[in-house]
């Protein structure tokens, strides 16, 4: 299965984004687990760091300022549920 990339993103409730992707599927991905797991997604507990996100055009990620992403194909997986691809699995 082919993985498309995220193309728009916008604020949908707390620590939840819409994200769509090219392929024109779109879902809701909450980012409470992310924040509850640490590292560096604990930053998005904080509300000004959370709404700067972006998708990054030439990357074609989503991203904070400070080089914080989440790859296309993990955004892909969690808001869509398409499975992961092959290479991913553990």
């Amino acid at each position: 299965m082919e993985y498309s990339y995220p193309i728009h993103a916008e604020y949908a409730g707390e620590r939840k984004l819409l994200i769509r992707f090219a392929d024109g599927k779109e879902g809701v991905l909450d980012f409470s687990s992310y924040i509850e797991a640490g590292t560096v997604f604990e930053r998005l507990a904080d509300d000004a760091y959370f709404h700067s996100y972006r998708i990054n055009p030439e990357l074609k990620v989503l991203e904070w300022p400070d080089g914080v992403d989440i790859a296309p194909e993990t955004l892909y997986h969690e808001a869509t549920g398409a499975p992961l691809p092959a290479w991913m699995e553990a």
